[in-house]
């Protein structure tokens, strides 16, 4: 006991250490919580303070030249000498404190403190899925609310994520950078970091991103805590948790009776797929994940490739189960797009139907599909690439047993995508939509919604 004493009083004495630049202020804001009280002790013309008052008083009168008929704006303006002292004193010692531990970002100190209290308040919201999809929409959503739950695909076996797998045996990290990208603090930073693709050598065509996954899952012996590591660092606004931490196939069977292995041969092959599987098909999801939807207040499936990053998620032992148990509504959104050995023709009722065959009837109770005009040069390049815009039909989704809503949520660059604001703003409405009136207070208070809809 006397031990832990001792240490924690040597503790205390390292803020005596030199070149901290703490003493020196701390030590101003003393003096001017003095000359505040001392102020207001030379405007007092009684005894409250006794002998030492007095004698105080006198000096200053001596001091100044005053007399105590004049005392009152002579401790006045000792007292708000006090008070700048404060001020300043207090400012450089937390400046300095903050320019240690957060460079170059203590001017942005009080936006990030009140932004992440506030956030704290909004609703839970679980989105499934995977791809640039999943990461777009936490991107918007992360401006609404910081209790955001991530379950990524895993089944990815291309490129740099399928490389790590077969020569590690980890878990594909691709989809999870992303996340984590687009829900951190420092985007811009994180992006320009973890996106970083080695152009030759050894490490050709691995991302800098799925590298550090891999060493940290290597280090901790886990592929979860070493996303847990990743979200301490870069002050993840959320959760990212990958659906299972088995080693997964994904299986596809074509109408024609043909059998496809792997998330790329299931991109790649043409013919229209009847159902998807998982091997093992018994593949257990994290407790935590399901914990996340068993207190969700919104569960968002997509936006993502339907066979491919969206189904495999829900394949996963528990996790369907999980979402049709709960009370929180589940909302589906849908591509902009059709992709090519994918979804050739389909419709938003086709991509419904598909998720119903897979989880049984009654599992969405929405879905929201996307409109906007798409450029005639753009959409010229995506009919070339057997890609349409995805054909709104909403009597056929209620006609399923899910509400059907639509907004304009096309975002057009090179690509045709997603708006990342506008999607999340729509969700947001959509949890008010179905939630019972009771509910939707608690849910997100007044200030957290208009703060954002109002640029409408």
């Amino acid at each position: 006991m006397n031990s832990n004493k001792y240490e924690g009083f040597l503790r205390y004495l390292k803020w005596l250490y030199p070149n901290l630049k703490v003493k020196r202020w701390f030590l101003l804001a003393v003096l001017g919580i003095f000359l505040f009280a001392t102020g207001f002790a030379v405007m007092n013309d009684g005894v409250a303070l006794g002998y030492a008052e007095l004698q105080f008083r006198e000096i200053i009168y001596k001091m100044t030249g005053s007399t105590p008929h004049i005392a009152v704006p002579t401790g006045a303006i000792i007292s708000l000498l006090g008070i700048a002292a404060i001020i300043l004193g207090f400012k450089r010692l937390l400046n300095s404190i903050i320019s240690s531990v957060l460079p170059d970002n203590e001017g942005k100190i009080v936006d990030v403190m009140y932004s992440r209290n506030h956030l704290r308040r909004g609703p839970k919201i679980v989105v499934v899925g995977g791809g640039t999809g999943l990461s777009a929409l936490l991107r918007g959503l992360k401006q609404y609310t910081c209790n955001l739950t991530a379950i990524v695909t895993v089944s990815d076996d291309g490129g740099s994520s399928g490389k790590l797998r077969d020569e590690l045996g980890i878990q594909p990290p691709g989809d999870v950078r992303n996340c984590l990208v687009a829900l951190s603090d420092t985007e811009d930073v994180m992006d320009t970091l973890f996106s970083y693709r080695f152009v030759s050598g050894a490490l050709q065509g691995h991302s800098l991103g799925n590298l550090l996954l891999a060493g940290l899952t290597d280090i901790y012996g886990d592929f979860q805590k070493g996303i847990e590591q990743v979200s301490k660092v870069f002050a993840i606004r959320g959760k990212v948790f990958p659906s299972t931490l088995e080693q997964i196939v994904l299986i596809a069977d074509l109408e024609d009776g043909t059998r496809v292995s792997g998330e790329t041969a299931v991109r790649v092959t043409e013919g229209k797929i009847d159902r998807v599987y998982l091997e093992p098909n018994d593949c257990q999801p994290l407790p935590e994940a399901l914990q996340a939807l068993e207190e969700a207040d919104l569960i968002v499936l997509g936006p993502g490739s339907l066979y491919t990053s969206v189904l495999p998620n829900l394949l996963v032992g528990g996790i369907r189960e999980k979402i049709r148990e709960v009370k929180a509504p589940c909302v589906y959104v849908c591509n902009v797009m059709t992709e090519k050995g994918e979804t050739d023709g389909y419709r938003v009722s086709d991509h419904l139907k598909a998720i119903l065959d897979h989880c049984g009837p009654d599992f969405v109770d929405a879905v929201l599909a996307a409109k906007g005009k798409i450029n005639a040069p753009l959409l010229k390049r995506y009919v070339a690439e057997a890609a349409v815009p995805v054909v709104n039909d909403p009597k056929e989704v209620e006609q399923l047993g899910a509400r059907y809503y639509e907004a304009n949520l096309v975002q057009v660059g090179n690509v045709v995508r997603h708006d990342p604001d506008s999607l999340a703003k729509e969700l947001i409405r959509l949890l008010f939509r179905l939630k019972p009136m009771g509910e939707r207070i608690a849910l997100v208070d007044s200030y957290l919604l208009t703060r954002k809809l109002r640029k409408d």
